[in-house]
């Protein structure tokens, strides 16, 4: 090793940790505009600021929460993830074909529902670290087989009618407040978010992000953290699909289009980087919520769909712009 090289191992790993403590728990700044925005609809409908409509957006938030939380890890790890949504259309319809087709319990059917999603998310990890080709095209790849196979395993149609107990997992509420998937992303976000903060593997994810060649040379097995972040965030799609089976008492083929976009967006308001080595799941949890917000908000105000995608868009691109500046600001190395 070169003493330029050596130079560089010593200097490089100490400014990205400095510029990336200052921004990836920089969660205030989504924060107040997550305050803002609720103010804001709160002034315009008296229904806002219920305790029903808040739990409302809580339950509508669940399922793009969970997905978030694994597009989080990805993006940390200077990655994407197209196929989020089929995956979780993929891991719903598994669930329902075999519950249906082959009357195998349904606990079973869901074990093996997210054992799919984890396959998927398997598949798009070794396209990006074995066979090197670049994530978008990778997970795009995984996104139209996982598509294609959820509309073949049932011709296109979806299966309804789910057990009681599954349907209450979404609609019987604990202590009149919490339904359990509403309690699954909770404990999910507290999880990982954890997982990221305190544990050494999840802080290596920051490394590899900011800069992979760094990280290697640093020790940090890169292609083998990679690939269990893709595995997790197919795991957790999974987990989000069967959620949203309960929730509609259906599996549905089409379930998830466009999902992962929300994703991407719910990670970038929350102050993520879409260059890798920056984020956090407090920030995505509140990207996440803005999201929800803002289409129950604009709901309420009965603003056209059409003109809430605008909206949202907008919001998306303020959100790009400002982690554009922040990041030239406080990351000079």
């Amino acid at each position: 090793m070169d003493r330029d090289t050596h130079h560089h191992l010593q200097r490089s790993p100490e400014g990205i940790i400095n510029c990336l403590s200052a921004l990836k728990d920089g969660a205030i700044g989504p924060f107040i505009g997550l305050i803002l925005v609720c103010l804001f609809f709160s002034s315009l409908s008296p229904y806002f600021p219920t305790l029903g409509n808040g739990l409302n957006i809580l339950d509508q938030v669940t399922v793009l929460g969970i997905v978030a939380i694994g597009m989080t890890m990805v993006i940390i790890v200077g990655g994407i993830d197209l196929s989020v949504g089929s995956v979780l259309a993929l891991s719903m319809m598994t669930m329902g074909c075999l519950e249906r087709s082959l009357g195998l319990p349904l606990a079973v059917c869901i074990g093996i529902g997210i054992l799919a999603g984890a396959i998927c998310g398997f598949v798009s990890g070794l396209l990006v670290v074995a066979a090197k080709l670049p994530p978008f095209i990778a997970t795009l790849a995984t996104m139209s087989i996982a598509r294609g196979v959820a509309q073949l395993q049932s011709d296109g149609r979806q299966i309804v009618g789910y057990p009681d107990w599954f349907t209450n997992l979404s609609t019987v509420r604990i202590f009149a407040v919490f339904s359990t998937t509403m309690l699954i992303f909770i404990v999910l976000t507290l999880i990982f978010g954890g997982f990221l903060k305190y544990r050494a593997a999840g802080r290596n994810l920051y490394a590899i992000g900011g800069s992979a060649e760094v990280a290697r040379l640093s020790g940090i097995d890169v292609a083998r953290q990679t690939l269990i972040v893709y595995v997790i965030a197919g795991t957790l799609s999974a987990v989000a699909g069967l959620t949203l089976a309960a929730r509609l008492d259906s599996s549905q083929p089409n379930a998830g289009i466009g999902l992962e976009l929300d994703a991407i967006a719910a990670v970038v308001i929350g102050g993520a980087s879409l260059n890798g080595g920056v984020g956090g799941i407090k920030g995505t949890t509140i990207g996440v919520l803005i999201i929800g917000v803002l289409r129950n908000g604009l709901n309420l105000l009965s603003i056209s769909p059409f003109i809430q995608s605008i909206i949202i868009g907008l919001v998306i691109a303020g959100a790009v712009a400002f982690d554009t500046s922040a990041r030239k600001k406080s990351c000079v190395l």
